[in-house]
């Protein structure tokens, strides 16, 4: 399982959020490109970047935070938030991100997702947000009744490269991934998951492991900056 360090861009910073309430960040670092290199330099071997202020507006945000990272760091690194165009998708691909991560665009406009899947192989991951299981979108701000197992399944002869299943009510909440949840969506479909939301010990992501599901990997945020996972202990848990 690979280890996804969080950079999630609010403003120019590295903040994290609560439950996903935008009046609720806290600031971890003024340089999210430092963070970055930081980050790669412990061993991390992706990075997973999210334009908070993006999947609001529905279009970047927080673009120049995110080249400089690119243009700082090495390893590659996979972008969510505000991407909902074809152009968009192109400018971020040619920028040099290795996975642009489509949200909202999955639910309102399904066809983009597998139009961007077929002309960027291995480049499109679906980004699946839940209360409850089911899916929500625009920043996490509008619910609706799809459920997760239902969308990813939807997707499975579109060459999607991954899906990144986050549980709002975990996020940033230090509570604990909901294993089950991620588990269930895992054996469900043939996409691989990453797992998101609540990741806050070593202990998690062990479980996340012993789930015996086909789990890609595990995104985690606050648990890494408040220093509750060594960064070098979750490496080696992951890669056992």
């Amino acid at each position: 399982m690979i280890l996804y360090p969080a950079i999630d861009l609010k403003d120019g910073q590295a903040v994290r959020l609560y439950k996903g309430d935008m009046e609720k960040a806290t600031v971890f670092n003024d340089s999210p490109a430092a963070q970055a290199l930081a980050f790669q330099n412990a061993g991390c071997s992706w990075l997973h970047l999210v334009d908070l202020n993006g999947a609001f507006a529905g279009a970047p945000v927080n673009a120049a935070a995110v080249e400089e990272i690119l243009s700082e760091t090495s390893v590659p690194a996979q972008l969510g938030g505000g991407i909902r165009d074809m152009a968009t998708i192109e400018m971020w691909i040619g920028k040099g991100i290795a996975r642009v991560i489509l949200g909202t665009v999955a639910v309102e406009d399904p066809d983009l997702v597998r139009a961007a899947a077929r002309a960027f192989p291995g480049k499109v991951a679906v980004g699946l947000d839940a209360r409850q299981g089911r899916v929500a979108t625009r920043g996490w701000a509008e619910e609706t009744d799809l459920m997760v197992t239902d969308l990813a399944k939807s997707f499975e002869d579109a060459g999607v490269a991954a899906i990144i299943y986050t549980d709002i009510d975990r996020d940033g909440a230090m509570q604990g991934p909901n294993v089950a949840a991620t588990a269930a969506l895992a054996n469900a479909t043939t996409i691989p998951v990453i797992a998101s939301g609540g990741v806050s010990s070593l202990d998690d992501l062990r479980a996340l492991k012993a789930s015996g599901a086909p789990l890609d990997g595990a995104i985690s945020g606050r648990a890494l900056y408040d220093g509750a996972i060594d960064l070098a202990e979750a490496l080696s848990v992951l890669a056992d």
